[in-house]
């Protein structure tokens, strides 16, 4: 067996991976990315039709390289995939396409082995884990109440409306922006849209006033390691207000409020009222960690990596990408680099 050895091994090739590799390259260390994916950037490319970014190409760039075009669009998720091809290709990155960690272990002396599901294996001194936000879809345990016949789909595997069956009526379950986004995608249809919204959420406008006020005076970079930021780090998400009141103007549209529950006969319970039977639910409910082929006791009882500004326990050992890594702009686009540069510096 083949073993390639490299001082850095970045795993996962989307904007924090890229991010670091940039910053690797720079101080001249000898550094691999792997990716699971066929191309940089697909897994942009396989979102759902119209997803857009949540900032303006203006503070959505990583290091050494900008958009071209107009700095205040705001990127489709097709030109956010191709953004990040065309990166990787003007730095010349040694990415190793369609090869999936199935396995990271410590090697028998020092540094890291990086098994893959092609058979090729990595060894290296340093590892940095850039798989982006948790992974693995969550979805409440009542939706096992709902009956077979209703079609339920997670969002990370919504595309576009011609997926959902049947003209009746559809759920849209969750209090994040994918939710409000898919929920208008399917109300576009015509048929009717149940949104399940915790109408506790917050909302803000997203517009280039906003982000220059989220920009001067700091409030994107607040760590999570001081009051405010902690604060704010342990607030619910807010959405963007435009595309709640866009949402609202459907008169195929109803909000029943937080979902807390499912009935046999293919209805949602939620706090305001419940939805009649369904022909379907997308639940739009984020995502949860897994990480089982890490084989190292650096995670807490729900999985979750144990870090300081991305840094573990493990000598050699890092991650990117995770939401509030050290601030609210960790899980942005914009926000990989200074993430990306303080682990490089300090791994």
């Amino acid at each position: 067996m083949t073993v390639t050895t490299v001082d850095t091994l970045v795993i996962g090739a989307g904007q924090a991976g890229l991010a670091a590799a940039y910053y690797l390259q720079q101080r001249g260390v000898a550094f691999v990315v792997l990716d699971e994916r066929t191309a940089v950037g697909e897994v942009w490319a396989t979102r759902f039709d119209a997803l857009r970014l949540f900032s303006p190409a203006w503070v959505s760039g990583l290091p050494g390289c900008s958009w071209s075009g107009s700095k205040l669009h705001y990127p489709s998720k097709d030109e956010a995939a191709a953004y990040l091809r065309n990166y990787a290709a003007h730095f010349n990155f040694p990415v190793h396409l369609g090869r999936r960690a199935t396995i990271l272990r410590p090697a028998d002396g020092v540094g890291y082995v990086v098994e893959t599901a092609t058979g090729a294996t990595y060894q290296a001194q340093h590892v940095i884990v850039s798989t982006g936000a948790y992974t693995a879809p969550k979805v409440p345990a009542f939706a096992t109440d709902l009956p077979p016949q209703v079609q339920q789909l997670h969002s990370s595997l919504y595309q576009q409306p011609s997926q959902i069956t049947g003209p009746g009526p559809v759920a849209v379950v969750g209090s994040g922006n994918s939710a409000l986004q898919i929920a208008a995608d399917l109300a576009g249809t015509g048929r009717p849209v149940f949104v399940a919204f915790d109408e506790k959420t917050g909302a803000l406008p997203n517009n280039q006033l906003m982000w220059v006020l989220l920009k001067s005076t700091g409030l994107l970079q607040l760590s999570r390691y001081n009051a405010l930021g902690r604060r704010m780090m342990h607030s619910p998400e807010p959405v963007v207000s435009g595309d709640l009141q866009r949402l609202r103007h459907f008169t195929n549209v109803e909000f029943v409020g937080r979902a807390t529950g499912a009935t046999p006969a293919g209805a949602l319970l939620a706090r305001r009222r419940a939805t009649p039977p369904l022909d379907a639910v997308v639940w739009a409910t984020g995502f949860r960690p897994d990480y089982t082929w890490i084989k190292l006791p650096i995670f807490d009882a729900d999985g979750v990596p144990r870090h300081k500004r991305g840094l573990t326990e493990a000598p050699g050992l890092a991650f990117l990408g995770l939401p509030w890594l050290n601030s609210r702009s960790s899980a942005l686009m914009g926000g990989a680099g200074p993430d990306a540069e303080f682990v490089v510096q300090n791994l």
